[in-house]
């Protein structure tokens, strides 16, 4: 046979180049003495020469980095948006008008905006480098046939690496030998126990999670020792195509920022509009100078742009994001908190999200009765129940045989920390599996010193997947000694004779165990047996002879990572708003279903992987969206269902805490990683992290998302109107053929005061009552629905008319020009004010939401900005500035009274509106 051009026999020292790695082959299902044939290695491993040419060959063993846009480039991109030119323009006008100072504010504003984006986007791409922090700094090998110490960075295929307990793997391997060798992928594959590793091949299509004679680069090996093979090093890893995954996938514009987007593009188009039809009237209809008209247009051009919106928006955002971080969602990218309020599905992993990752015991069975334990974690409180009663597990001698059992043949240790922490304060040390059958043992009440001390251990024969169980040999203060077993509960079954019962020992029923062992694998539980023999008091050592029949079968106990019982509430909860939660998982079928069961999910079946690897796009589609549950799912899996999802219309939210969700993390909407027990790379590619790694912190954050939206919202519809109300007072006044009753000088402070006092004051409303009852927001619903695009006009309008009609009055009345335009600019503020109530709620009644005097920043703003209307209407300096005068206490009463009125006429509206409204809903309820 030939390998690669060569002889497959090519082997140690072999300085030709040619025996080497084949990408295309499933290494996972080639028989391990041919592995190290066509990789042309033999027991002594490479030779140093060989590993030089393959290390020039493919290089060294670390992720490549992606090419990168430079500094200045991503500072520039930061403008390229029509607002932010918008505001740009708004700037130069403002300096070509002689006002340096505002226009110094507006390029502020552009600056900050740009600086915050900039720094989003390089914390955004650290999730690369979190991933290459992954890969370990060194590995032990045979080279020369001598072992060595040498930086992972120079690994190559073919080369042998030696692994034990507590290493980091170094590359991607083929193994082919093992000696009770466990690894910790949970990270990678999402598998919620450590794996159980062996060097017999295995299907060429297994997914990930079922490679047992595989491991992965940057996983843990938790248990045992094992040799080798180098298959894959660098981007050629799992880890190295995860990272490919995360550097290829395309990151989303949030809902508001598209629909920002297009709205800036349609209200640039308006306001360029709205100028040249006022230059066009001024000049051929009323004949005015051309260079007048123009400086009249670009006063519109100044009042109808928005200013401070960009930055009202950033600070509602902020102020969503510091909301959020005291319920610990911490929001990494600010667009995110909005996104939140739009999310239609949430994607979520399985293992230490809507589980604790920690395998608990759920059930034991023994000949006599089954028992159901409850209690999560490792800390050792909880009973044991029969059909729903609580019993004393003291009073079945069978019982407690097995919980001593399993205490005795273990290594494992359960400790109590000091303080209180999220696992309740007790640590595990040693296999998980081991940590829950302590715990079951601690809760029946046993003690571990006297039981060791009544029954010390004197031999054992360590659990290996060759032989698939663990044994012990225990001592007696009696002299009598007993064999101890636990193990994959088919062998144990195998190796037994008797079963134990409550009046004696009696012939086993395998069949009857056999069943029992389905029903609790089909409740997703990981099933051992428990079992024991009597020994030979002189007995001082262990052999397989001595356990491998004659066993006495003593029962079974299911484990299963628990699920999270606020999670569980607040899955209902996201349903009640109208969002979908489907779980993706790398986890088996059987155990995804069973927690999606406690979840009110799996209205249909499990589909894992391999079944979505036989549908077609549009099949993967459907079932995308018709499926719950989705279990032995790669990282290419769970990206391809983030993109399935989105194109459906879907806004998306993806949960995880491995480096296999990464990927889909970056995709989503938005990305959410556990704080405590994510990984780095996770945390970098999500746009939240949960700091309590609860699930129910979600809910908590799409709440708030949703209020900061609506705040949005009732910003814009508060800021629009006056910008409008001043552009509609020129273009009034162009037409009539009047003076201008507003300066552009004015017309900026009067921007000035709406955006930085009053339209901040929006950002701190709190949620209204039926937030999370709505079902989500249509991605593609505009930032203006069309009854919003009617209040903008009809308050546009209320706010228009007393402004200029007071200015005509007082005119008319020989008031010095001065004296009119502050009248008339102070008959916007004062409606703004009136106006700022109304905007508190877009359609209930402003008494609904907790009154008139409900809102503490409302009140600080409308004080604040009574103060700084006083100065800019009283103080000398603000009137040569400004352009202007005093007026006296009538003309205030009558500005108040006007603004009373515009409050009442806009409450007035939302009633009739409101009507209209249920009106129109019970229609389409009577023909549905």
């Amino acid at each position: 046979m030939t390998v690669m051009g060569r002889p497959a026999t090519a082997g140690i020292g072999d300085d030709r180049e040619g025996a080497d790695t084949d990408v295309d082959v499933s290494w996972h299902a080639v028989d391990a003495s041919e592995a190290l044939v066509r990789l042309g290695t033999g027991e002594g491993g490479l030779g140093g020469r060989e590993a030089a040419v393959r290390l020039a060959r493919h290089g060294p063993n670390r992720l490549t980095p992606p090419a990168r846009r430079g500094p200045l480039a991503r500072f520039l991109a930061q403008f390229n948006n029509i607002l932010i030119l918008v505001l740009v323009a708004a700037a130069i006008v403002s300096a070509a008008l002689g006002e340096v100072v505002d226009a110094a504010v507006i390029v502020g504003v552009v600056v900050i905006n740009a600086l915050i984006g900039f720094i989003q986007e390089g914390k955004a791409e650290q999730a690369l480098n979190a991933i290459r922090d992954m890969l370990s700094l060194n590995a032990t090998v045979i080279r020369d046939g001598e072992r060595a110490t040498i930086p992972a960075e120079d690994l190559v295929p073919g080369d042998l690496v030696l692994l034990c307990s507590g290493d980091k793997v170094p590359a991607d391997l083929r193994l082919i030998a093992v000696r009770n060798l466990q690894i910790q992928e949970s990270a990678l594959t999402g598998e919620s126990v450590p794996v159980v590793k062996s060097i017999e091949p295995v299907a060429a299509d297994s997914s990930l999670g079922d490679r047992t004679p595989s491991a992965f680069s940057g996983t843990l090996v938790t248990v045992g020792q094992g040799t080798g093979l180098v298959i894959g090093t660098g981007d050629g890893t799992e880890i190295g195509r995860i990272s490919t995954l995360i550097a290829g996938v395309e990151t989303l514009t949030t809902p508001l920022l598209a629909q920002m987007a297009t709205f800036g593009r349609w209200l640039t188009f308006g306001i360029l509009a709205l100028a040249a039809l006022a230059f066009a009237v001024g000049v051929w209809l009323r004949s005015f100078a051309v260079t007048e008209m123009f400086m009249a247009a670009v006063g519109i051009a100044v009042a109808a742009i928005p200013e401070g919106l960009p930055a009202v928006m950033t600070i509602t955002m902020a102020i969503g994001v510091t909301r959020m971080a005291r319920r610990n969602a911490i929001i990494r990218r600010l667009p995110a908190v909005e996104t939140l309020g739009a999310v239609s599905v949430i994607c979520s992993d399985k293992t230490g999200t809507l589980t604790r990752n920690e395998l608990t015991v759920r059930d034991v069975m023994t000949a006599d009765g089954a028992y159901e334990v409850d209690g999560t974690g490792y800390e050792p409180v909880g009973s044991f129940k029969v059909s729903g009663a609580v019993t004393n597990p003291t009073d079945d001698p069978v019982l407690m045989d097995l919980a001593r059992a399993a205490l005795l043949c273990n290594d494992a240790a359960i400790l109590k920390q000091d303080g209180l922490n999220q696992d309740g304060g007790w640590r595990l040390e040693g296999d998980p599996t081991d940590g829950a059958l302590v715990t079951l043992a601690l809760k029946a009440g046993l003690d571990r010193g006297t039981e060791n001390h009544a029954a010390p251990r004197l031999d054992v024969i360590p659990f290996e997947s060759d032989h698939k169980f663990m044994a012990t040999l225990h001592g007696g203060a009696d002299g009598a000694r007993r064999f101890l077993v636990k193990g994959a509960p088919e062998r144990v079954i195998e190796m037994s004779a008797l079963e134990r019962r409550g009046n004696g020992d009696a012939p086993i029923d395998a069949a009857e165990w056999h069943r029992r062992i389905e029903t609790m694998a089909t409740r997703g539980q990981r099933v051992l047996a428990i079992a024991e023999r009597a020994a030979t008091p002189d007995q001082s050592t262990l052999g397989f002879e001595d356990v491998t029949s004659g066993l006495i079968l003593l029962g079974l106990v299911g484990l299963i990572d628990p699920p999270r019982q606020e999670a569980i509430e607040a899955v209902r909860d996201c349903a009640a708003a109208g969002i979908q939660v489907k779980m993706i998982t790398g986890d088996h079928a059987l155990t995804a279903g069973a927690i999606g069961s406690a979840f009110g999910l799996g209205g249909g079946p499990v589909l894992t992987g391999r079944d979505l690897d036989r549908l077609d796009d549009g099949e993967f589609r459907e079932a995308a969206l018709a499926t719950d549950i989705f279990a032995r799912t790669t990282p290419e899996h769970k990206l391809r269902l983030v993109e399935a999802l989105q194109s459906t219309g879907a806004t998306i939210a993806m949960t995880g805490d491995g480096v296999n969700d990464a990927p889909a993390l970056k995709r989503a909407d938005v990305g959410i990683a556990m704080g405590n027990k994510g990984t780095e790379a996770a945390k970098e590619a999500a746009a939240m992290v949960l700091a309590d790694d609860n699930f129910a912190s979600i809910a908590r954050a799409v709440a708030e998302g949703r209020t900061v939206y609506d705040n949005l919202r009732k910003t814009v519809l508060f800021l629009l109107p006056t910008n409008a109300a001043q552009a509609l007072i020129i273009l009034v006044a162009i037409v009539a053929g009047t003076a201008l009753p507003i300066t552009p000088v004015q017309i900026l402070w009067v921007n000035m005061i709406s955006a930085v006092t009053l339209g901040l004051a929006l950002a701190f409303e709190p949620g209204e009552r039926d937030i999370m009852r709505r079902p989500p927001r249509p991605p593609r619903e505009g930032i203006l629905t069309g009854y919003m695009v009617w209040r903008i006009l009809f308050v546009m309008v209320l706010l228009m008319v007393p402004a200029f009609g007071l200015f005509l009055w007082l005119e008319a009345s020989g008031a010095p020009l001065e004296q009119a335009r502050t009248v008339a600019v102070n008959s916007l503020v004062v409606g703004e004010i009136f106006y700022l109530w109304n905007a508190r709620a877009i359609m209930n009644p402003v008494i609904s939401a907790d009154g008139i005097l409900g809102s503490r920043p409302v009140l600080i703003s409308i004080a604040l900005c009574l103060v700084l209307q006083l100065a800019f209407t009283y103080l000398p300096p603000m009137q040569r500035l400004f352009g202007t005068a005093a007026i006296d206490a009538d003309d205030w009463a009558i500005l108040a009274g006007f603004g009373l009125a515009t409050f009442l006429v806009v409450e007035a509206e939302k009633a009739v509106a409101s009507r209209i409204r249920r009106r129109g809903i019970e229609r389409r309820l009577r023909k549905a």
